[in-house]
């Protein structure tokens, strides 16, 4: 059975006998919640490559403290993977980082694309960006990941194309594409930029754009998937290309 999993600021320098104080929600969750109780096993990350297990040695209201046995140390996975995702209506925003966090993906960049029938403004705008940084924390937590995902704020299609121009890899998922992702070269290492558009599809002049950043177009298959499931087949077609799921 997999133990406990929770998130922590911060555990560079701690060692072996070191004693981690877990505080707020995080710890509310654990003790009124999960009845955690003193001497039982736990691992504690700070989602930056940080993993310790170690033994609970007190527990209070919201706090509890973990005394450290054995600490390890991840190197952040390669190739990086970005995802650009298109605002989708509803709550499928959420679903999409939800199972890109799930598969991997080391940064998700929502995108205020013209067809895109979400508008994130003012308040609105803060509180989207907020509930999708909530979800990844919790699907990196679910899928005990030792690198959490970073959710960028809001970027325009002028912003989207500095990242295309910048990435060892940029691809733009299209299903009227002339090529298949199975024809792209991946890289090992570096950066792998997967651009997803919105339900109502690309515009021309954004097509353009990206392209001229150096964007590769690319279809997926046959089939036409929605905005918030697209982006996690073109990973997970990617990942199986590369080191970290060969």
């Amino acid at each position: 059975m997999s133990l406990p999993f929770h998130l922590v600021p911060d555990l560079r320098g701690v060692a072996a006998g070191s004693v981690v104080t877990v505080e707020g929600d995080e710890a509310h969750h654990a003790v009124a919640v999960r009845r955690l109780r003193v001497g039982e096993q736990v691992a504690l990350t700070d989602g930056a490559g940080g993993h310790v297990v170690g033994e609970v040695s007190s527990t209070g209201k919201r706090v509890f403290t973990v005394t450290v046995e054995a600490v390890e140390a991840h190197e952040r996975p390669e190739p990086r993977i970005v995802v650009v995702q298109a605002l989708p209506k509803g709550e499928r925003g959420e679903l999409a980082v939800e199972v890109l966090t799930e598969v991997g993906v080391g940064e998700i960049v929502p995108w205020a694309a013209t067809r895109s029938v979400a508008v994130w403004k003012g308040e609105r705008a803060d509180k989207s960006l907020a509930r999708w940084r909530a979800t990844a924390r919790e699907a990196a937590k679910q899928s005990r990941r030792p690198w959490h995902p970073y959710v960028a704020p809001l970027a325009t299609t002028a912003e989207v194309a500095g990242r295309v121009a910048e990435s060892d890899l940029a691809v733009v998922l299209h299903e009227a594409a002339a090529s298949p992702l199975s024809e792209v070269a991946v890289p090992a290492t570096g950066t792998i930029l997967v651009v997803v558009g919105p339900e109502g599809g690309l515009s021309d002049v954004e097509m353009a754009t990206l392209a001229a950043a150096g964007g590769t177009t690319v279809r997926l298959g046959s089939e036409v998937l929605r905005t918030s499931t697209a982006g996690v087949a073109a990973v997970s077609a990617i990942l199986t290309r590369t080191p970290r799921w060969g």
